[in-house]
């Protein structure tokens, strides 16, 4: 069965090798060390915990775990990899100083992945978020090391995929230790694949854990000087936009401003893909000009007129979730198009009224949660379109403080009330570092 896997690997590769060309600096990112060529690690005879995250969502996610981990186990080295040049980035920004070492995630080859688990010998291998790489999970155990997935989320969507070849994913699940998962309904999922139950345990959404750092507070300090940000500003953020959001919220931040023409709006986007920033600039541009607005963008250099801008373009990595804090309202993008949602939980850390679209099952039952204690707002599919559902809610919002405290709070306790999924992850992790000890 893993020899079919790696043919249908090789069949997908040489097929994408067209846009690894077209689009490298986002597809060839660490392509050298995802062959399997990394830097000699030192190991200076300690440990290792391989702590695997995606891309940003899942670094982000990571930052309390890493914390944790490090005061848990300060005798062990940490590993940390990603796949996208975007995680690869914050990574190198947030764990700096944290890590041994900080790679990209080699290929699910067997040659890449047997040179990678040879130069760093990790004796713990944690995937975030049911990243399920058959010959990685494969090759490590073999190698004898353990194998865990922690903050582990399965949508029904995902479960449905799998489920189409569910014989081969059963026996890639032999080799997982433990699924630490995020609820009872992805518990089941990944049971329902082939997962023995008693290696199964719901812990949480280690999201929930997430708070700022001096670091965040510098940052913002910066932003709001340069772009003129207080409290004689409404400022509105689109986060995690995916294509045809912006331009729901441009149309909803024409409307509101316009309607409400004695206050100073201001609307910060936040694309999800960096490689979508020059055509979502342009698109904000030409919006600006026929309105008679200004538009500036993050990444540029410094303006004597920045603090002029109505609509500014976010276009960085690892940012946003500092930006929250300075938010009247904030827009989850993802969910006005069927991609499925991106999280709620940073903005709600920070007590934000949160606007999301229909499309939410990437989340379900964080969104469930939410509508449950009334700390968010949804739309839904009926009739109109999304513009005028997201014009309307952020002007009932600005009319209605009691409605957006009311919002922010409800969040905040949401939060507040899930807490605590770092500290249960790292307890159920102690004694696969050392099942004699538990330490």
């Amino acid at each position: 069965m893993y020899s079919i896997y790696s043919l249908l690997l090789t069949l997908g590769f040489l097929l994408m090798s067209p846009l690894f060309l077209l689009r490298r600096e986002k597809y060839a990112s660490g392509f050298k060390q995802r062959l399997g060529n990394y830097p000699q690690f030192i190991h200076e005879g300690r440990k290792v915990i391989w702590l695997h995250c995606v891309s940003v969502g899942e670094t982000n996610a990571a930052r309390p775990l890493v914390d944790q981990l490090r005061e848990a186990f300060p005798d062990h080295r940490l590993v940390i990899s990603t796949t996208t040049r975007t995680g690869q980035e914050l990574a190198q920004k947030i764990f700096s100083g944290k890590a041994a070492a900080i790679i990209y995630f080699p290929f699910d080859w067997k040659f890449s992945v047997c040179k990678a688990l040879e130069n760093y010998k990790p004796s713990l291998v944690l995937l975030m978020e049911t990243e399920i790489w058959p010959r990685f999970i494969r090759e490590a155990k073999q190698s004898g090391a353990n194998v865990a997935i922690v903050n582990g989320r399965l949508s029904e969507r995902s479960f449905n995929r799998y489920s189409r070849v569910r014989s081969f994913v059963q026996t890639v699940l032999v080799d997982i230790d433990l699924a630490l998962m995020q609820a009872e309904s992805d518990t089941k999922r990944i049971l329902k694949l082939g997962l023995s139950e008693n290696r199964s345990h719901v812990t949480g959404n280690l999201k929930f854990d997430i708070s700022d750092s001096e670091d965040d507070a510098s940052l913002v300090g910066d932003f709001v000087r340069r772009f003129g940000i207080d409290d004689r500003v409404f400022t509105i953020i689109a986060a995690s936009t995916h294509h045809l959001e912006e331009a729901l919220m441009l149309e909803a931040y024409s409307y509101v401003s316009s309607l409400n023409s004695t206050t100073k709006f201001k609307l910060i986007i936040a694309p999800r893909h960096p490689e979508r920033f020059a055509n979502v600039a342009d698109s904000c541009r030409v919006f600006c000009k026929d309105e008679s607005l200004q538009f500036e963008q993050r990444s540029n250099l410094l303006q004597p007129n920045d603090h002029k801008a109505d609509i500014i373009l976010l276009d960085s990595i690892g940012e946003l979730r500092s930006i929250y804090s300075i938010a009247n309202i904030v827009v989850v993008g993802g969910s006005f198009i069927p991609h499925g949602g991106q999280s709620v939980l940073e903005p709600a850390s920070f007590g934000k009224p949160i606007l999301i679209g229909p499309h939410t099952h990437n989340f379900e039952e964080v969104i469930r949660i939410f509508l449950e204690n009334k700390a968010l707002v949804q739309g839904d599919d009926s009739g109109f379109p999304h513009s005028k559902w997201l014009s309307n809610e952020i002007d009932s919002l600005f009319q209605n403080e009691e409605r957006r405290h009311r919002l922010s709070t409800n969040a905040l306790h949401v939060m507040n009330d899930h807490r605590g999924a770092t500290k249960r992850t790292v307890g159920l992790l102690k004694p696969l570092l050392d099942p004699k000890t538990g330490s």
